[in-house]
């Protein structure tokens, strides 16, 4: 037996810790998003989270030579849909309640369930594709088919969770080469490099929108932010680096299948710190789609753990225990 599989708390606690953390980050964006530019804020963010890695780095065994790799186009590709996946999510934060956005962006595992199924022809039974129909469900409930602005603002959420998904599937092919500091570093560049062209381009306010439209929080123009602000931006910078790194421990450290769940931590934490911080609580619609969208989640991680074991024990040699 592996020493992962003999410390399974360890994960739990990153896992559990990592969520908490990674909470903050949406509190802190949901806070930045009335005011200023969604590139700016990401500019920022990377910078203090890059920091971190480096400071991690520094310190860790490996040194910077853990940084060099021989996938430079997987490095971009993933980039790409990392960014696509935050600016999408971010977007719809703005737009949504907290509790709202962060409960459709968990439909992400039943994503990964259909990718698995239609990109890697992984076999998947009647009842995980019973739990992505459910989950749908709740998507579609979640998006309000009528309801004005949360309409569109629920389907970016969405995509953001069809794009977090794909990355998952890129870490599948990278993991075999690239470690967990070398996927997040290249992030974090990518991330200063495309905020920067956009502050370049747009960060003057040409393309500003107007006040309440969907693209608002993306198109407005920098402006330095005053010292009451900063705690947002070192909280959302913070939250990235230290949570982030959390989860990739939490998943080196213990099966990905057992970790996964206590991701969900997020959902109680985002309504938290809406009802806290903003004074928001999740209406009676609401609610069914954060149970149908949880429910099915939870449910497709719990038969994939099934799923497994039952995999390990037809494998096992006869007497192995």
């Amino acid at each position: 037996m592996s020493d992962t599989s003999k410390k399974p708390n360890t994960g739990i606690f990153f896992a559990l810790g990592g969520g908490i953390v990674l909470s903050v980050n949406d509190l802190a964006i949901k806070a930045l998003s009335g005011t200023y530019a969604l590139h700016q804020v990401i500019l920022l963010r990377a910078i203090i989270s890059l920091a971190i890695v480096l400071g991690v780095i520094w310190v860790s065994g490996g040194g910077f030579r853990q940084l060099l790799t021989k996938r430079p186009l997987d490095h971009l590709f993933r980039v790409c849909i990392v960014m696509c996946s935050n600016v999408t999510y971010f977007v719809g934060l703005s737009l949504m309640p907290l509790a709202d956005a962060v409960a459709t962006a968990f439909v992400a595992p039943l994503f990964v369930t259909l990718m698995s199924a239609l990109i890697l022809r992984e076999q998947v039974g009647p009842r995980r594709w019973a739990a992505v129909a459910v989950g749908m469900l709740g998507v579609v409930i979640m998006t309000r088919p009528g309801a004005g602005i949360i309409q569109p603002a629920a389907i970016l959420v969405l995509i953001s969770a069809f794009c977090y998904a794909s990355s998952h599937m890129m870490t599948r092919r990278m993991r075999g080469t690239e470690s967990a500091m070398t996927l997040n570093f290249f992030v974090q560049i990518g991330f200063i490099i495309v905020s920067l062209s956009f502050g370049f381009i747009g960060g003057d306010g040409h393309l500003a929108q107007a006040p309440g439209s969907t693209w608002e929080f993306l198109f407005r123009p920098w402006h330095t932010p005053p010292m009451a602000d900063w705690w947002a931006f070192l909280a959302t910078g913070v939250a990235v680096g230290v949570g982030g790194l959390m989860m990739s421990q939490a998943y080196r450290t213990t099966e990905a299948a057992l970790v996964a769940p206590f991701e969900y931590i997020g959902m109680p934490m985002a309504i938290f710190w809406g009802v806290v911080v903003f004074g928001t609580v999740p209406d009676h619609i609401a609610w069914v789609g954060i149970a149908l969208i949880c429910g099915a989640g939870l449910y497709t991680l719990w038969r994939e753990t099934v799923r497994k074991k039952k995999d390990l024990d037809v494998a096992a040699p006869s007497g192995d225990i």
